[in-house]
């Protein structure tokens, strides 16, 4: 996997320790540098900071209070398009799934999370972005 910096967003505080557990070999080489926001609003925030421009892809709940994941998700792919989303959520219900691909969700994974699958599709989206930035 490329060097990496991903924004994960979830109101649930153990998914941190969860996330670090799981790309601890990544995080550990180098390759991958997690930040987290617990609301959208954060998220938001964070990725209006000059230090945050590098993040080039966001992992997002759905359900969270205050600002959805799917409102973060309206809202980055209008003011920041560049940057990928990949929605989470304990809820995969096919209304959801094609709300999120008509708000631009560049993927959708349901929990319990397949790390493996995960990983592989984070490659997979960091590959395109790189694609794009060299066009």
């Amino acid at each position: 996997m490329p060097k990496v910096r991903l924004l994960i967003v979830d109101d649930e505080k153990d998914v941190r320790l969860l996330f670090e557990q799981r790309f601890r070999k990544e995080i550990r080489s180098g390759d991958v540098e997690l930040v987290y926001a617990y609301s959208g609003e954060e998220a938001l925030a964070l990725l209006k900071a000059a230090d945050m421009a590098d993040i080039i892809l966001i992992l997002s709940d759905i359900n969270m209070p205050g600002m959805t994941g799917l409102e973060l998700l309206r809202h980055v792919k209008k003011d920041l398009p560049e940057k990928g989303v990949l929605m989470i959520t304990a809820y995969g219900d096919e209304k959801t799934r094609q709300t999120a691909e008509q708000y631009g969700a560049d993927d959708f994974v349901t929990k319990p999370i397949d790390f493996a699958h995960l990983k592989s599709r984070i490659a997979t989206l960091v590959e395109e972005y790189k694609d794009k930035r060299q066009s």
